[in-house]
């Protein structure tokens, strides 16, 4: 796979700009594992399971998935699991709390459900257990750009999802039913789904984080936990010193993080290296921070010796001939004089 082109999702989504944009004020959950975020690492969390359920592992739960952050050029990819009681499904989280699409949410108001979620003594934290999977820029990239056997980004979400599904069936919590947002064509991700929880009902559908509140919820876990990561991630490049008009936030530097919000590519332009580029919180498969660091002239150009070539192959005995016995049309490998010149018995 050459490049990312069929991959850049964001060319072909249109999103609200200002509602994918972080809070300014973001609430930090648990999710967020500092470390691991500023060294491009991909992690997954898991809450502790509810009261509710931890004190009778045989309720019936319903459980959600969506994600956050597939679209972007800069920051992770983050799928949210959301699970509770099936009866009291619709009752808490729509009628109670109003739980809806994270992207039809306020800024503020999604952290604010997040914030409950996580807060001991309030019906949320007592009723809903939560995880999520934060796949990092770096590591979406460099499995999208293997020269062989790419790793493309519906495979690494469609595996996302199943292994948090998977993991809370571990924990022994008894989901009787699971939807899910369609990662492509519904009926060919549900069948797959099915056979590996054949006990699970089990629904795929477009939009379903409009339509299943326990979708809804997951969408707010995803999202919130990908703002808060874009917060640890850009303050890491802001100085203790920083000058006044630095933004002092992600929202305002790198914005939503779409390759169509003006203040991320600003962002990109302003503080490319041109030999390396950026750091971890960039997706170099995307097309976007291609062109700016190839197509631009902005960038310093590499060329990378293709050792594997048909002129020459590197054999293990060409660590143990002598340079007389090696072929006088033959190019000398460098390797094999790395350590010094071969030599004979003689010598001795």
């Amino acid at each position: 796979m050459e490049e990312a082109d069929s991959q850049d999702i964001s060319q072909d989504i249109s999103q609200d700009i200002s509602q994918d944009t972080p809070a300014d004020h973001v609430f930090i959950p648990p999710s967020i594992h500092e470390n691991e975020i500023l060294r491009g690492i991909s992690y997954t969390h898991h809450a502790p399971i509810p009261s509710l359920i931890q004190g009778d592992l045989s309720t019936e739960c319903v459980l959600g998935v969506d994600e956050a952050g597939r679209g972007p050029v800069l920051g992770p990819m983050v799928y949210g699991l959301c699970y509770l009681p099936l009866a009291s499904h619709r009752s808490l989280l729509a009628e109670t709390h109003h739980f809806d699409d994270s992207k039809l949410l306020k800024p503020e108001i999604r952290s604010n459900l997040m914030e409950a979620l996580c807060t001991p003594g309030i019906d949320l934290f007592d009723a809903c257990g939560w995880a999520t999977r934060v796949m990092s820029a770096q590591d979406i990239s460099s499995d999208m750009l293997k020269p062989l056997g790419a790793y493309n980004l519906n495979a690494q979400a469609m595996d996302a999802t199943i292994e948090l599904i998977k993991e809370v069936f571990v924990l022994g919590v008894n989901v009787k039913e699971i939807y899910i947002d369609t990662i492509g064509k519904e009926d060919v991700y549900q069948t797959k789904l099915e056979r590996i929880f054949p006990t699970t009902k089990i629904t795929v559908a477009k939009k379903a984080d409009s339509l299943y509140p326990c979708v809804s919820a997951a969408s707010v876990c995803a999202k919130v936990t990908r703002d808060a990561a874009l917060e640890v991630g850009y303050q890491a490049y802001r100085s203790p010193n920083a000058q006044s008009e630095e933004p002092k936030t992600s929202a305002r530097a790198w914005g939503s993080g779409y390759p169509g919000d003006a203040r991320a590519i600003a962002w990109l332009k302003q503080n490319m290296d041109p030999l390396f580029g950026w750091g971890n919180e960039c997706r170099f498969s995307w097309r976007t921070a291609k062109d700016l660091l190839e197509t631009k002239n902005n960038g310093i150009g590499v060329s990378w010796p293709d050792l594997n070539n048909d002129l020459h192959v590197t054999r293990m005995t060409d660590f143990y001939v002598t340079a007389m016995e090696t072929e006088a049309d033959e190019p000398e490998c460098e390797l094999t004089t790395w350590y010094g010149k071969p030599v004979t018995e003689s010598v001795f």
